[in-house]
């Protein structure tokens, strides 16, 4: 055997085991594909896309601002100010409405974990004060729910200064309705407000800025 082939020889050797590596690889990487765990499936909260229909159609309540229009019930409100409110982790806004009359409510919007709506109209002539487990008003019997001390911010129109601090506590009855008591600075009287829940379906929202309507129209 001369050297030339011997060269060859070796070289189609080399070329064969080279090839062998090579399936090899791919035979244990192909196993290895095959043994692995399914990536866990998504996450999908349904009454999460509810809503996100809902905003869609009906528009997003987290997103009011003061010029909006918000129907009501069949009532148009303009909005004039907003009250964002910060309490640690937790966040909730109120925002100041009024109709065609003149008439000024109160549209609160929280997320807790789901998103609640209330209407609420202040009560100037109550007498009630907030601290007992129960307190007794217009006829209902109202039973502590929470209460504390949050950080504000207001734009628009609210009767406030743009930042400051406020003392809450909720009560609720056993039919659903809402009694509220806030105190905004320091000693400041408690304002007493009446508040009724809405259905998602009972609040459509008109925004008026430019920005906001090319969102609500993708």
């Amino acid at each position: 055997m001369n050297g030339t082939i011997a060269f060859l020889i070796t070289g189609v050797g080399c070329l064969v085991a080279v090839v062998g590596v090579v399936v090899a690889i791919i035979a244990v990487r192909t196993a290895r594909r095959r043994t692995a765990p399914a990536a866990p499936p998504t996450h999908v909260d349904p009454f999460r896309a509810a809503d996100d229909d809902a905003d869609a159609l009906r528009g997003d309540p987290r997103r009011i601002a003061p010029g909006d229009i918000v129907e009501i019930r069949g009532t148009s409100y303009g909005v004039r100010g907003t009250l964002r409110f910060s309490e640690g982790d937790w966040g909730w806004a109120e925002h100041l409405l009024d109709d065609a009359q003149g008439r000024k409510v109160w549209l609160s919007v929280e997320e807790d974990p789901d998103l609640e709506l209330a209407l609420w109209t202040e009560v100037p002539s109550a007498t009630v004060t907030p601290g007992p487990a129960t307190v007794d008003f217009d006829g209902r019997r109202y039973n502590s729910d929470e209460s504390g001390r949050a950080r504000y911010t207001s734009t628009g129109t609210t009767g406030l200064n743009p930042t400051g601090t406020v003392r809450y506590h909720d009560y609720t009855s056993p039919d659903g309705a809402l009694l509220s008591f806030e105190s905004y600075g320091k000693d400041a009287r408690w304002e007493v407000g009446r508040g009724d829940p809405l259905h998602r379906a009972e609040v459509l929202i008109y925004p008026q800025s430019a920005g906001d309507q090319q969102e609500r129209g993708r």
